[in-house]
């Protein structure tokens, strides 16, 4: 640990000298990756890009101060603290919406706290004034499984060229579909609109668009469709322990199932090794279910007990591990 305290002293004592050829020594926990361009883009667009950041000491380095030259890029840490060895990630959005033209954007990444150095991070893009996002990015927000909502983007073209789209193209594991029709009215241009998925699987999602043009300056545009798909079902806890329980004795815990409108549970698998539940008879959108453990020998257990339901024929699972032991 000394040794490794004495090289960083040594790296912060000759930065100044050595400035001019390689840098911060901060410099190298980006590994070469200190510059991003994003190249011609629309106006409005949501620009998005992640430096990934390594400690390549042995001490723990923390990311102690993070400033920019632009109010239009924002940085978000994956993690303040990097232990050695450990890999992290500054997630940059640059908003499209405030600025035109070219735009160059330095941001200081200072780490520390004892021994003290700065990365000088550079990000450029250049805003196309005849082609426009409105808005930036297509956000979902949060939806419940389930739902299919509808939301689109307008993609404004205001050059003299006979400027248009000739193909859209998405993931095949996208959770949504695209429609594309021209906008009617004076502005030259597209509407797409993007449905989510009924079955769009739960959590939070990020694709991106990629918009083929005849525009041989900017041949693609891109954009992002996002969101977050809460599940309709629910359970906590998702884990219980029913340990150190003597044979012939019983104990239980109940956990509580909570859906988006009210549901019946229709059926627990799972069950087996003195592991039983007990299903509520009623609908409602809380559901109470009492998960019993009564061993008839010593020994260990584990069950994953799934509730199925009625509810988008959803399903939950807790996880019981169990311990029997001798009288």
């Amino acid at each position: 640990m000394r040794k490794a305290f004495l090289a960083l002293m040594v790296l912060a004592a000759t930065q100044h000298s050595a400035s001019a050829q390689s840098g911060a020594w901060a410099d190298k926990l980006f590994a070469g990756d200190l510059e991003h361009d994003f190249g011609v883009v629309p106006r409005g667009a949501q620009l998005k890009y992640s430096f990934k950041v390594t400690n390549i000491y042995k001490v723990p380095l923390e990311i102690t101060n993070v400033r920019v030259t632009c109010g239009c890029l924002t940085i978000k840490e994956s993690s303040k603290v990097l232990q050695p060895g450990e890999t992290g990630f500054l997630h940059c959005n640059m908003d499209g919406t405030r600025f035109t033209g070219f735009k160059e954007i330095k941001a200081y990444i200072t780490v520390g706290p004892e021994y003290i150095s700065t990365a000088t991070l550079t990000v450029r893009a250049n805003a196309r004034l005849d082609v426009v996002f409105n808005p930036g990015e297509i956000d979902f927000g949060i939806i419940h499984r389930g739902q299919n909502p509808t939301k689109s983007i307008d993609v404004e073209y205001a050059g003299a060229q006979a400027w248009q789209v000739s193909e859209i193209i998405k993931s095949s594991t996208a959770p949504f579909e695209l429609k594309v029709e021209e906008l009617k009215a004076r502005t030259k241009g597209y509407r797409i609109f993007a449905s989510l998925k009924p079955d769009a699987p739960a959590g939070p999602f990020r694709q991106e668009v990629i918009l083929k043009t005849n525009d041989p300056a900017t041949p693609t545009l891109t954009f992002n469709v996002l969101g977050n798909v809460q599940a309709t079902l629910k359970v906590a806890p998702e884990n219980i322990d029913l340990a150190d329980v003597k044979v012939g004795d019983m104990r239980s815990r109940k956990v509580v199932v909570t859906g988006t409108r009210p549901f019946r549970i229709t059926s627990i698998d799972g069950q087996g090794d003195g592991v039983t539940a007990i299903i509520p008879d009623r609908e409602a959108t809380t559901q109470l279910v009492e998960i019993r453990f009564q061993p008839t020998k010593a020994g260990d257990t584990r069950k994953d007990i799934i509730i199925r339901t009625n509810l988008d024929k959803e399903a939950v699972k807790v996880t019981v591990q169990a311990s029997g032991s001798g009288s």
